[in-house]
Parts: structure tokens; C-alpha cells; sequence
């Protein structure tokens, strides 16, 4: 059975029967996403399925997807709905598996450089690379930073709550975001905490993080799942500014789901957010001014740029492109509907996007037809995918780490 998105609920032990009966109902009528079949509530009273996958059409590959290379990496995605995605510094390609398998591989060739396993650990968040570090967060609240140049285990320290999203690092600082909606900036030399900031967690949220980000006027910023961007000093984590991309709207808590759990986008001056259920924004870097706005895109990914439009999946499984700085859509394509894409990822003259049974799918930046087709994992595609070198890098849930080229 496919879900598309895993819900995550936080209420008190006396919530009212009201409350109960509409978490019931999200369970049943929204597409979430477990590779338990027996956590589906779907399961309980049969085998339609809610929201079905369209069935893939017959396609002419006008572009032929030529893989490179291909290394195993652990268990991959594992048995839980892990979304851990590799990340590429100085020519390598660092890949981690829900069962504590860190890979090193060469981008140019595929050789593995080095092979660690974090014993004990089972990841739930990474990768982020930088600063010298390979850094991944755990189901238990710990972050683990490990030496780009042999893998070994440089600090390990504990966080509030478990990782679900990629830290980031520099030479100066690693910052983790947690899934109870706080983001710590841990020293990158020992892994010592410097600051924390928390923000408000709604009673109802989706399970996941937007990635944090670095910008050029010495800020991080954040997406929370109250559906706000927050900026503050990446020195000191002192406030800088708070936006919303979205408001809540209804009278349940599954109506006011709003969360930013996409990777945020930075262009230039400007940090790009989509929220669920919201919109996406664009918002000034140094004063949080919000310079371009959405309405209506709700979706959980993050979004990419090219050919002077955005690009992103809504919460359908729909891939819309949307002239930058306008509200002016130049194609929409519906053919992946209900699929579980992964993010858009720009390539040449195509966007690349994976699904739930493996295919990583490219279409023209054009018109959004659907111009080549290969099967990276039989086991499906969550982790997004990565662009380097006019070379696309996908992550399979079994563990698949593959390069392609295009031809």
C-alpha cells in the first residue's frame, strides 16, 4: 500500500473526542506515507487503496539516462520512513544508510574512499558535508560528525530530539534542526552546543524538517512547522526576522497543517519556501521582506530554478512551473499524480524527479512533457536527487547509490 506522507500527532493525554475522531479521519482520508504495511489504517477495513498512483503512460526516452557508476550503501532508507539524502563536497559523494553505514565515493569514478558503520545507530537525518566534516543526526537525539578524509568519528553529541532532516556545517559551526521544532548550532570542533533556538509546535504536524541554510549576511535560516521562516545570527543565534509563508486556516487541526518541511531554496538575496496547505514565498535575506508570494501551492518539497521559472511538486504529486517573480504557470504536468515524488531537480534543459516504485522520471523544462525514463530501484526513490557535474545522483531506498549521465 503507497502513502505519500507520514503524519506525525502531538496531544495531550485528555484530548476531546472530536479531536480523536479527526486524526482518525486524516489517517484514513489523506495520503501519508509508511513502508509498514501493518502502521496503515487502510489495511484495517480493506485493499483499496485512497488517492491511487496513476499508472505510468508509455513514453518515447528522447533522452537516454546512461548510468556511470553504482555502490551499495547499507540498508539504505531502511524499514522506517527515513528520507536520508547523500551530499556532495569537493568532488565526493557522501552517502549514509538508516542502519549507521556512511559511504565516501569518488563522484568522477565511484571509488569507494571509505566505508564507516556507527554502531548502535540508526539514522534518521543527513547528509550534510562541509567545514572538513560528514555530519548525520539519529533516531535518539545524537549528531555524529565524522573526518570527510577517512570517516573516523571526530565528536558525537546529544541533541533535544531526534534528526530528521540534513544538518549543515561550515568551517565555524554545525547546525541541526530537530523535529520538536528547535535548530542548535553545535561548534564544528568539538560539537559543543553554542546556541539554541525554539520555536512554537502546533498540536498537529507533519513529520519532517525543512533543511536550515546559510546565508551570505551571516544568518541561518529556518522553516518551521507553524509555517514560518525564522533568521537569526549564526554567530550567536540572536533574532534576526520571522515570516510566515503560510497562515492557519479552519477549525481542526489537520485544516491548519501548515508546515515548511521542504528544502529551502537560496538565490542570491532571496530564500525560497513552500509550506503544506500554504504558498510560496520569496523573502529578502537581510530584512525577511517578503519580495515575490504564491498563493495556494501547497506542498511539502522544496523547490529548484531554471530557464527563468520555479519548479515544484505540489502536494498531489502534480509538477508545476511557475515564472519566476509572476504568478504566471507556464505548464503543469499531472501525469505523476499520487506517485510520491521527490524533489525537483534541474539538469540541462530537464527536471528530474523520482518516485515510489524507483523510476526517476525527465521532463522538458519546455513544456513539461515527459522525455526519458529509467528505473534506479525497484524499491523506490524518497531520497531527493542531487546534480553535480551535469551528472544526476540518485539514492534508491534500497540502498542504491547511482550516477547518471544524460545522453
Amino acid at each position: 500500500m503507497h502513502f505519500l506522507k507520514h503524519y506525525q500527532f502531538h496531544f495531550t493525554a485528555f484530548a476531546s473526542l472530536t479531536r480523536l475522531y479527526w486524526m482518525v479521519l486524516v489517517l484514513l482520508s489523506l495520503t501519508a506515507c509508511s513502508s509498514l504495511s501493518s502502521l496503515n489504517p487502510l489495511n484495517w477495513f480493506g485493499d483499496e487503496e485512497v488517492n491511487p498512483p496513476n499508472e505510468l503512460m508509455v513514453i518515447d526516452n528522447e533522452v537516454q539516462l546512461r548510468r556511470q557508476w553504482q555502490v551499495r550503501v547499507g540498508n539504505g532508507q531502511g524499514d522506517n520512513y527515513t528520507e536520508l539524502t547523500p551530499a556532495i563536497d569537493n568532488g565526493v559523494v557522501f552517502a549514509a544508510a538508516e542502519n549507521g553505514t556512511v559511504v565516501a565515493v569518488s563522484l568522477d569514478r565511484g571509488n569507494v574512499l571509505w566505508r564507516q558503520r556507527l554502531d548502535n545507530a540508526t539514522l534518521t537525518g543527513g547528509v550534510g558535508a562541509g567545514g572538513g566534516l560528514v555530519v548525520v543526526g539519529t533516531r535518539d537525539a545524537e549528531v555524529y560528525a565524522l573526518d570527510q578524509a577517512d570517516g573516523t568519528i571526530v565528536w558525537v553529541n546529544p541533541v533535544t530530539s531526534e534528526v530528521v532532516s540534513a544538518p549543515i556545517a561550515n568551517d565555524d559551526l554545525v547546525v541541526v534542526q530537530t523535529v520538536d521544532d528547535k535548530v542548535a548550532a553545535l561548534e564544528a570542533s568539538n560539537g559543543e552546543r553554542r546556541w539554541i533556538y525554539e520555536s512554537t509546535q502546533p498540536a498537529l504536524t507533519l513529520r519532517g524538517t525543512s533543511r536550515p541554510v546559510f546565508t551570505p549576511v551571516g544568518t541561518v535560516v529556518a522553516g518551521f512547522s507553524n509555517g514560518t521562516l525564522v533568521s537569526v545570527s549564526a554567530a550567536d543565534g540572536v533574532w534576526r526576522w520571522e515570516e510566515r509563508v503560510a497562515v492557519p486556516e479552519g477549525n481542526y487541526d489537520i485544516e491548519r497543517v501548515i508546515d515548511v518541511d521542504g528544502d529551502l531554496l537560496l538565490d542570491g538575496n532571496r530564500i525560497l519556501a513552500a509550506s503544506y496547505q500554504g504558498n510560496l514565498m520569496a523573502l529578502d535575506t537581510l530584512s525577511g521582506r517578503i519580495v515575490w508570494g504564491l498563493e495556494g501551492a501547497s506542498s511539502y518539497h522544496g523547490l529548484t530554478q531554471g530557464f527563468g521559472n520555479l519548479y515544484y511538486c505540489n502536494d498531489q504529486g502534480h509538477i508545476i512551473a511557475v515564472r519566476d517573480n509572476s504568478e504566471d504557470v507556464v505548464w503543469q504536468n499531472e501525469d505523476l499524480q499520487f506517485r510520491a515524488l521527490t524533489a525537483p531537480a534541474a539538469i540541462t534543459n530537464y527536471i528530474a524527479v523520482g518516485d515510489f516504485e524507483g523510476y526517476l522520471h525527465l521532463l522538458s523544462q519546455i513544456d513539461g512533457r515527459i522525455v526519458g525514463r529509467v528505473r534506479v530501484d525497484n524499491e523506490g526513490l524518497r531520497a531527493n536527487l542531487l546534480v553535480a557535474d551535469g551528472q544526476l545522483i540518485a539514492f534508491g531506498n534500497s540502498g542504491q547509490l547511482t550516477v547518471y549521465r544524460l545522453q
